[in-house]
């Protein structure tokens, strides 16, 4: 087993370390592959980063506890996810060039050739912040794994994702973060499929698994028992409070750059179609293999930690080389995710907080092992779960960046007062919902977001009048 997985991590170090090889030594080449990406890598690069630790450990570990119940993650977040790309990627993706930005918080503050200064810098700053708790929860996840199969304290595992992460991410930005994430994507892919297999041939099928699901108290319920309004309506509004967790992927800095970096703007149908196949197939089967542990591990080991499921079952189950395949892709997914929470916090600070960026590309990649460097601590001192983690990540991004996009590429145009105020209002929302703990009711990036979209339309909408009312004075003083 430890073999097999190390093989694995050699294999995902020499695809990192080889783009190194048509690297060019740029700003522009170490954070935007040189806007050269084609359809396929920047399909299979933004799924593999999507759906991270996250999935094979968070998620996994959510769905053994509740059930049927959270499918509604992979409805709401796939259609969100799907409705807003629609008519955001394309206009994200000119803007990147025509605006000659190298970053995410870069184009925000430059949408219509404005300069927000504050805009720019504020929104660094709450980058730095939230990607640095995700990318800490994403190194945790694959010590956790390590962990339940082969009992390497979490420090361990933490230390060795940072090293590969620094190795690679020095090599060749986040031309080599892609590169890896396709080989990931693949494994990762490869790896639920066997759980899945093993899995149902364990509970001898299909029929006699649902047969055992039933017997579960509410775990075939479609809703959950418990919602913050009671009744259908109340359960509605779950539904669509994960589909604001879709919506939320606009503001996810690591992930929406793939699609900046597309080589052509006509060829965003081809990447969604990379995208969207592999992220629902691999989405359906962690569910399934989540609902699957339930029932071949129930007590979990004794570990009393339901997010060390997939790693457990995997041991219980499998070879031991196939095992060490699964616990690749477990550890692949959380590297996946994690090196590009790394370049968009580095890019933050070497390019967003400085005015007109860091020129040198030696302190550019130095700031990238200084942030792998701090992510790694964040990690070490780490209690909470990495879906908890991922959780507040993911809606503070999306509540703090997705309304200021949507409101650009619709046309609006906010004053950087407002568009400051968006940003922090949607987020200060999200966070107060979930020290509320009204999040497991309704997710908290549905308020969020809403919040950045209705300060937005109030301000616009008292501007509006009191422009209207400065026209009517005159009209009532007998003027012109």
């Amino acid at each position: 087993m430890i073999a097999s997985f190390i093989f694995f991590l050699v294999v995902f170090l020499v695809v990192g370390l080889l783009s190194a090889r048509v690297r060019k030594n740029t700003r522009k080449d170490y954070y935007l592959a040189g806007l050269g990406l084609k359809p396929w890598l920047v399909g299979l690069s933004a799924m593999a980063t999507n759906l991270s630790g996250y999935m094979f450990i968070g998620l996994i570990g959510f769905t053994h506890e509740v059930g049927l119940s959270s499918i509604w993650l992979m409805f709401g977040w796939i259609i969100g996810d799907l409705l807003v790309s629609l008519f955001i990627h394309r206009p994200l993706r000119e803007q990147t060039e025509s605006q000659k930005q190298l970053s995410y918080a870069g184009v925000l503050a430059n949408w219509h050739g404005q300069d927000y200064w504050y805009v720019q810098k504020i929104a660094a700053l709450l980058l730095i912040f939230l990607l640095m708790s995700y990318a800490s929860a994403q190194m945790l996840a694959g010590s956790k794994a390590l962990l339940a199969l082969l009992e390497w304290p979490l420090e361990i595992g933490v230390i060795v994702s940072a090293i590969m992460i620094a190795l690679y991410c020095w090599a060749g930005g986040i031309r080599a973060s892609v590169w890896t994430d396709a080989a990931q994507a693949i494994v990762m892919v490869i790896a639920m499929t066997i759980m899945l297999w093993i899995g149902f041939d364990n509970q001898g099928g299909l029929t006699n698994a649902m047969h055992k699901w039933r017997e579960i108290d509410g775990y075939m319920a479609w809703f959950p028992k418990e919602t913050l309004i009671p009744g259908a309506f109340g359960a509605t509004v779950f539904a669509i409070g994960w589909f604001f967790g879709g919506i939320s992927i606009i503001g996810q800095p690591h992930i929406m750059i793939r699609f900046m970096m597309l080589d052509n703007v006509t060829h965003f149908i081809r990447a969604r179609v990379w995208y969207y196949t592999w992220y629902t197939v691999f989405y359906a089967l962690a569910v399934a293999v989540g609902m699957l542990s339930r029932l071949i591990m129930p007590d979990m080991g004794g570990f009393n930690d339901a997010e060390l499921a997939l790693p457990l079952i995997a041991q219980e189950l499998l070879p031991p080389v196939l095992a060490g395949v699964v616990l690749a892709g477990l550890f692949a997914a959380t590297m996946s995710t994690a090196d590009s929470l790394v370049l968009s916090a580095s890019s933050a600070i070497t390019q967003d907080l400085k005015d007109k960026g860091i020129q040198d590309m030696r302190y550019v990649k130095g700031t990238t092992i200084i942030v792998t460097l701090a992510a790694l601590l964040f990690a070490l001192h780490g209690s909470e779960s990495v879906f908890a983690v991922v959780m507040f990540a993911w809606s503070g991004l999306g509540s703090s960046f997705a309304p200021l996009l949507i409101v650009y590429v619709l046309g609006g145009r906010p004053t950087q007062a407002m568009a400051v105020t968006m940003m922090c209002g949607g987020l200060s929302v999200a966070i107060l919902w979930r020290y509320l703990e009204w999040q497991n009711h309704i997710y908290e990036g549905l308020p969020g977001i809403l919040t950045g979209l209705l300060i937005f339309a109030a301000w616009a909408g008292g501007k509006h009048l009191l422009h209207l009312a400065e026209r009517e004075k005159p009209a009532k003083n007998g003027s012109r």
